[in-house]
């Protein structure tokens, strides 16, 4: 009983620090709660709809929050929605078909290896080149539209002033929908360029919008995990409660903390969050105790570090203002 209420209150406590980094970096819940459900010894499956259950979760209110806002464009979403339902019951195919071979808890640690690894680099580059995504001017014409599918009827009106085929927002969906079944992410990070830079709608439109369709996509992405069993609501569910004031501390710290400063750092986690993965591969697959604990001193310890560092930086700017 003692054992359960410490697990219990773990992953609130988890859940609660990726939430702090979900608010303040907008990024970061998908990309922690799968990888650490792989490394604490959850089956591939499981961990994956379980992640989806999380993405939901903490989509559902951040949705709310851009529908009074007006940001979302629902003839797109619910387009997304259609192609990323597809995408996702065929990533989950392909998952429980890798469970059947055996081959699930190691094709889909590499793939999160590789996923964060690439994820961290990318974050590294920007941080390096002093990239502000938000304020890159596009000069040049949407991506997308320089191919024939993007003008194959039948077209619909967008948002922004932007035209585009049914068929070229269907491929996108389903594309990204595959990776969020496979690996159990929300698909934002993919998502929210392809609409700015392939599409070429608004950025407030564009994360609106993606939210919108990752509430509605993860709900039947998690329905269908549900169906198979493969969700561990004695785990989601300490995640999520503790992840709900956790995204409000963080959300509430990005006015006090200049979130292009700490994106190094979340660069960082992202990198070790990938050796982690990767550690714990080797240990299962070879029995190595001390990677094991490796992984799980860097995957719990690097989320630890860098949302106290947030909160360290957003307490310390509070007494500032309030002894002027």
């Amino acid at each position: 009983m003692v054992l359960v209420e410490s697990e219990v209150l773990f992953f609130v406590g988890f859940g609660f620090l990726v939430g702090i980094l979900f608010g303040f970096f907008g990024l970061g819940g998908s990309f922690f709660v799968t990888p650490a459900l792989l490394v604490l010894g959850h089956p591939a499956e499981a961990a994956v709809g379980s992640g989806l259950v999380f993405v939901f979760g903490t989509s559902l209110a951040a949705a709310v929050t851009h529908r009074s806002a007006g940001h979302i464009d629902y003839t797109l979403g619910a387009l997304l929605i259609l192609g990323m339902a597809a995408g996702i019951e065929a990533g989950r195919r392909v998952l429980f078909w890798l469970a059947v071979e055996g081959l699930a808890d190691v094709v889909i640690s590499i793939a999160y290896v590789i996923l964060l690894a690439v994820g961290g680099v990318l974050i590294r580059r920007r941080v390096h080149r002093n990239i502000d995504v938000d304020s890159v001017e596009r000069h040049a014409p949407p991506l997308f539209k320089r191919y024939a599918l993007g003008r194959l009827p039948p077209r619909i009106n967008l948002r922004s002033d932007v035209r585009i085929s049914v068929w070229l927002v269907l491929v996108v969906g389903v594309g990204i929908g595959t990776l969020s079944g496979f690996l159990g992410v929300g698909g934002g990070f993919l998502m929210v360029p392809s609409l700015i830079y392939g599409i070429g709608i608004s950025k407030s439109v564009a994360v609106g919008t993606d939210i919108f369709q990752i509430a509605g996509s993860s709900a039947f992405g998690s329905v269908r995990y549900l169906q198979q069993g493969a969700v561990h609501f004695s785990v989601v569910l300490p995640l999520l409660s503790g992840s709900v004031f956790g995204s409000y501390v963080g959300s509430r710290l990005t006015d006090l903390v200049d979130e292009q400063a700490l994106m190094g750092y979340f660069a960082m986690v992202l990198l070790l969050d990938s050796v982690a993965v990767a550690s714990k591969t080797i240990s299962h697959a070879y029995g190595i105790q001390v990677l094991h604990d490796l992984s799980i001193t860097l995957l719990f310890g690097t989320v630890l570090a860098v949302a106290t560092l947030v909160v360290y930086r957003g307490g310390r700017t509070i007494y500032r203002d309030s002894a002027r």
